[in-house]
């Protein structure tokens, strides 16, 4: 039995011809499918409240993503700036997501630079091993006061 080009195999042994690979998807499947955020819900409502942006403008949700596009995608305080290299509809595992995309290499290193940063601030602070007795309250309601007048 021979198969013509535009059929392959995977690895179960199932045929996937090149119809069933997408020309577009949508946005918020697409950061789901490549592990930006967790669930699709969270990637549809990051999509909302402006977090991602295709080609330096505010995209919808629904909006057709093609290879070759643009994306920049803040999470937190960590801001990614991609180009789509490969359509998926599909979460997979984490080593095939890495492969929907290209990081630009300057952000990438400012992203961390800016986790190394928060690090290092972090490291400074001491949380107080207890509650603050009763000298250390009275401390603290004065030094509110002088910032009352």
């Amino acid at each position: 039995m021979a198969r013509s080009r535009s059929e392959t195999m995977n690895k179960t042994g199932a045929k996937i011809s090149s119809e069933s690979i997408p020309a577009s998807v949508r946005l918020d499947v697409w950061l789901w499918a490549a592990r930006f955020f967790k669930t699709r819900g969270l990637s549809k409502q990051a999509v909302e409240l402006g977090k991602v942006e295709v080609a330096g403008q505010r995209a919808k949700a629904s909006r057709a993503l093609h290879v070759g596009d643009m994306l920049c995608i803040v999470r937190g305080e960590d801001r990614f700036e991609v180009r789509v290299l490969a359509l998926s509809d599909v979460r997979g595992p984490a080593v095939v997501a890495r492969t929907l995309y290209h990081e630009d290499e300057q952000a990438r290193l400012r992203r961390e630079q800016m986790r190394a940063q928060r690090a290092a601030e972090y490291s400074g602070y001491r949380p107080p091993e207890s509650k603050p007795d009763k000298r250390a309250r009275r401390l603290i309601r004065a030094l509110g006061d002088i910032d009352a007048l």
